[in-house]
């Protein structure tokens, strides 16, 4: 069947592949063959499709009468097993069966044994007249053409052009952008950014999980039907883009999150967050140093006073209610150090730290350095380990960090009490021993405060 692509860019909906559900169509349909006896101990979960301790053979001589039909025997070589007896290509085919609430033979659960048997004849049905189709499913898919990635493309950002006034000495910009980016300073760069404040390309993976679907359903890769009974599919938790497994290993890490797949703030992957919002940066994260910037820079001991643990919940359960619209200002949280403190609560709670469990090997390697300018290019080097999110995340709260320094005599924090504080909460040490951990800490506080120092040459 042919793909629809574009024209004069305009698109049509996609035309879904009927071929694999036909053929679900055509698969045998189960017979159970019942036993006649009585049959004693017979477990619970079966019913009269149990024979009992019955030879491989006396079960094909049951079964031969119809394709489909299936019989369950205890096993003679192994008493107290059991074995699905099923006849498909004119042969009788023998599963070892399981149970544990559910029936199953491999990786799919059924609440009753003529579902796994339906299940597992469109399965023999479809993968023996359609192995060679299916081996082609993901080659030339519908998703390339007409599918989720063109439909969520986004216009790429235009680069400004810079002036004159971008220029440290008010000279005009070299042509080659390199020698640009040289000349910058920082606080330059920083004005540039602002220009770019729109939400960045970040990249992310889909979130597949294991997913059954009611009623008939297509695969949003390839475009072909998704068969069986249950767990047919995955379904990104994110997205929900719906894909057949196999298609799952081909599709590009494009995830857009949808907001109503996306139903918290907090403990939610950063870039999952970012995206579902459209933003830069967590809504939470800019929103809290907007307002510690406009009414606590000089508040003593910010961010390592507590605030009172009940009211940060309930600005955690604000945000998660609300999102951007959760009202956080002085007339409702009067106490700045409610504010400061579900900010670090949402960087204790993320699934991933800040600082990823990926690259905090080499923030602490660096930390570990005593020359200071093979620890800055270590630490530069190590930055670059961060997915965009997390790196973009972090540059704009280290800003910040910085300029709370600067009210030093009022707020008493400088960098290294700010390190104290945001070690463990932006770096957690990846499954490594408790004194290991233990003398991690001291590593944890020295990479923030250099971060802190640094941030205008780190970033």
């Amino acid at each position: 069947m042919a793909i629809l692509v574009f024209d004069n860019d305009e698109y049509r909906p996609p035309v879904w592949k009927s071929y694999l559900y036909q053929l679900q169509q055509e698969a045998p349909h189960p017979r159970r063959v019942t036993c006649t006896t009585e049959v004693e101990n017979r477990p619970k979960y079966y019913g009269r499709e149990y024979h009992g301790m019955i030879s491989r053979e006396e079960a094909d001589q049951l079964l031969s009468l119809a394709e489909g039909s299936y019989l369950i025997r205890e096993s003679q070589r192994q008493p107290g097993t059991y074995t699905l007896a099923l006849r498909f290509g004119n042969q009788t085919r023998n599963f070892r069966l399981y149970y544990d609430g559910k029936h199953f033979v491999g990786e799919k659960r059924f609440e009753s044994i003529h579902d796994l048997v339906t299940d597992g004849l469109i399965t023999l049905y479809i993968e023996t007249k359609a192995a060679e189709y299916i081996a082609k499913m993901t080659i030339n898919p519908i998703y390339e053409h007409v599918g989720y990635t063109t439909l969520n493309r986004e216009p790429a950002p235009k680069k400004p052009t810079p002036t004159s006034r971008d220029m440290p000495d008010g000279r005009e910009p070299p042509g080659d952008d390199a020698s640009l980016e040289e000349r910058l300073t920082s606080l330059v760069r920083r004005a540039t950014l602002k220009e770019k404040d729109r939400a960045p390309k970040y990249e992310k993976v889909h979130n597949f999980k294991i997913h059954t679907f009611r009623g008939p359903h297509w695969c949003e890769y390839c475009a072909n039907f998704m068969w069986g009974l249950i767990a047919q599919g995955v379904k990104c938790a994110d997205c929900g883009l719906n894909v057949h497994k196999q298609c799952s290993r081909m599709v590009p890490n494009d995830c857009k999150p949808d907001l109503k797949h996306v139903k918290k703030v907090y403990s939610c992957d950063l870039t999952t967050l970012v995206k579902a919002h459209n933003a830069k940066r967590p809504m939470v994260v800019d929103m809290c140093i907007r307002e510690i910037e406009s009414r606590g820079l000089k508040s003593e001991g910010l961010y390592r006073v507590s605030g009172f643990s009940d009211l940060i919940e309930d600005v955690k359960l604000s945000f998660d209610r609300d999102g951007e619209k959760a009202d956080i200002s002085m007339n409702v949280y009067e106490d700045i150090n409610i504010i400061t403190g579900a900010l670090k609560l949402y960087f204790r709670d993320l699934p991933i730290p800040v600082i990823t469990y990926d690259a905090y090997p080499r923030f602490i390697e660096a930390a570990k350095l005593t020359d200071v300018d093979e620890r800055l290019e270590a630490l530069h080097e190590a930055l670059k380990l961060l997915p965009p999110a997390h790196c973009e995340t972090l540059r704009y709260l280290m800003a910040h960090l910085k300029r709370v320094t600067q009210h030093e005599k009022d707020n008493l924090m400088n960098a290294e009490n700010l390190g104290i504080v945001f070690g463990p909460t932006l770096m957690r040490a990846p499954d490594l021993d408790a004194m290991t951990a233990l003398n991690d800490i001291r590593y944890q506080r020295q990479v923030v405060e250099s971060l802190i120092k640094n941030e205008d040459i780190l970033f």
